[in-house]
């Protein structure tokens, strides 16, 4: 999910972000799977196995942003993110939107 938050990021504009700790593989993977789950407008190229080897990012979509805004904040993020790991879960794109936008809700009191 960092990757994805990260990518995010970059579509939207973010050019200090960082990607140099992740595979030409994994950031295409990724990639791919926004597009898939719409938070990006996109198209992904295909290799003659029909794998993913390349994909051009156009723009977030409406549900991009929400997520963005969601995990834009460094500190929710890394709150978040460690809330998860220590209780070992993986979760659903979903499931941690809520609950990043649960951890915002606190930081604002509501």
């Amino acid at each position: 999910m960092s990757l994805i938050r990260l990518l995010l990021l970059r579509i939207e504009g973010n050019e200090e972000v960082d990607l140099t700790p992740y595979t030409e593989e994994q950031r295409i993977y990724h990639s791919t799977l926004l597009v898939e789950a719409g938070l990006i407008d996109g198209v992904v190229r295909k290799n003659a196995q029909g794998y993913p080897n390349g994909v051009a990012s156009i723009c977030l979509t409406w549900k991009g942003h929400e997520f963005l805004d969601a995990a834009r904040n460094e500190s929710v993020w890394q709150k978040t993110a460690g809330t998860v790991r220590s209780k070992g879960l993986s979760l659903t794109f979903d499931l941690l939107k809520e609950l990043l936008t649960a951890t915002i809700r606190g930081q604002l009191g509501l």
